[in-house]
């Protein structure tokens, strides 16, 4: 058994070799030219901090402190080359794998990457064998850091087959609420993603408990035939095809179950005016030059049900019960059991129609439009039921903002309201007035004095 002795002896004698060989060679003496090739191919300024040969645990080489960039467009803490060693006596040499970990990526960077790739890799057609061949992909703890979002940290993982083609592509954050495969089908690619607990990185700050994606994705753009979200106490399910070409361009539908609209209006940044659960059926789409620009370009339509809300900032009922008070129904705030209606959104300006508002005693229909700056516009007529006279019908103007919303009667109702009291007194008089009034508008024009 002694030569099992002999045998394990040289190989420790061996991996000492591999393992003390990096102390007595260096690479450095190479960075200046290497910089200056990759600087010239890229025609930008790339910097190396170092760079070793390593023989254990597998023979590789690696380079670290690497910036691409007059602004340092790129950084990449340290990349990873592990070679097949009998790879290299042959016209192809393969690369095992390469890792590159603490990458930051800026939007400057992205813009340029087209510009970087050679015209015959763009072609796809090499006139001869490829002088290397790739078979794995590792990143980690990497940064996309766009104009006005950030996404990661998270690892990816690239796999390759033998020829060189894509095989499959794995995106994971590093908190784990994010999980993105990617798999070649023909000429297009699968995509299946899902996340819980996650907020997106650019646009909207909405807030996921869970999402669900999957479609298909081409070079020209992605159609996601099944998206399903848990969100604010409710639902939506749905599908949107996407687009990237000159710009950002992307339509779809949905149904919306039972959201909370108090904090979805929050995460769109809109004023919080209304609480609720909403319900809707929304056709949307919208044409950006970037996606921080998708909700500017929108155009939605949808009808729409809200359960058991407020509005906040304006009390109806006071607004219809004391027409000839100077507040104009301004502040408190109307609970209502149901409000519907028809939502209509073109690049910033709503148009809600066929509004519906029950609260009790009180009803209320109309229109209001919402100006890209908040502002409101509108009518809507009341109706009050009480058990000791008929019920009685109110006209009010609507204006002001959505921060601070404004409730007047028109012209006729207060003329109306003005006659009544003075004939009846106060109370039944002024009730009774008003409907008069709205009757009278009715019947012969609708010509108002702006408050």
């Amino acid at each position: 058994m002694k030569w099992l002795k002999w045998v394990g002896a040289v190989l420790g004698v061996i991996v000492l070799i591999l393992a003390a060989v990096p102390l007595f060679i260096s690479l450095d003496d190479y960075i200046p030219e290497i910089e200056r090739e990759i600087s010239a191919k890229l025609k930008e300024p790339v910097k190396i901090g170092g760079l070793r040969a390593v023989g254990l645990p597998l023979p590789h080489l690696t380079v670290s402190g690497i910036t691409v960039g007059k602004t340092e467009d790129i950084k990449v803490g340290k990349v990873t080359v592990t070679p097949d060693l009998w790879s290299l006596l042959e016209a192809t040499k393969v690369i095992k794998s390469i890792e590159i970990d603490g990458l930051v990526l800026t939007q400057k960077a992205i813009d340029k990457i087209p510009a970087w790739i050679p015209a015959d890799a763009k072609a796809g057609q090499p006139s001869q064998p490829p002088a290397f061949r790739l078979e794995a992909i590792k990143l980690d703890d990497a940064v996309i850091k766009l104009q006005q979002a950030t996404f990661g940290p998270f690892d990816a993982r690239v796999t390759l087959s033998d020829d060189g083609n894509f095989e499959s592509a794995s995106i994971v954050t590093r908190d784990g609420q994010l999980k993105v495969l990617v798999k070649p089908e023909q000429s297009r690619y699968l995509i299946d993603a899902s996340a819980k607990a996650w907020k997106l990185p650019a646009g909207p700050a909405i807030h996921f408990d869970e999402l669900v994606v999957k479609g298909v994705a081409t070079p020209k753009g992605a159609n996601f035939s099944d998206l399903h979200a848990k969100l604010y106490g409710g639902t939506i399910r749905g599908k949107m095809a996407v687009g990237w070409q000159k710009g950002v361009q992307l339509k779809g539908s949905a149904t919306v179950s039972q959201v909370e609209i108090g904090p979805l209006l929050k995460a769109l940044d809109k004023p919080q005016n209304m609480s609720g659960r909403l319900s809707a059926r929304p056709v949307f789409s919208a044409h950006a030059a970037n996606p921080e620009q998708i909700l500017d370009g929108l155009r939605l339509e949808t009808p729409f049900g809200v359960q058991g809300g407020v509005l906040h900032g304006v009390d109806i009922r006071k607004a219809a019960t004391s027409l000839l008070s100077k507040d104009g129904g301004k502040g408190g705030e109307t609970r209502f059991d149901k409000l519907s209606g028809h939502l209509n959104i073109d690049r910033g300006t709503r148009r809600l129609t066929k509004l519906d508002i029950v609260s009790g005693s009180l009803s209320a229909d109309g229109n209001v439009t919402i100006s890209p700056q908040d502002e409101l516009s509108g009518r809507i007529n009341t109706s009050i039921k009480a058990t000791s006279v008929a019920a009685a019908s109110v006209s009010l103007n609507v204006s002001g903002t959505l921060d601070s919303p404004l409730l007047y009667p028109t012209g006729g109702t207060m003329a109306g309201a003005a006659a009544g009291t003075a004939v009846l007194g106060p109370g039944i008089g002024t009730a009774l007035g008003a409907s008069v009034g709205q009757w009278a508008e009715g019947l012969f024009g609708n010509k108002e004095q702006k408050k």
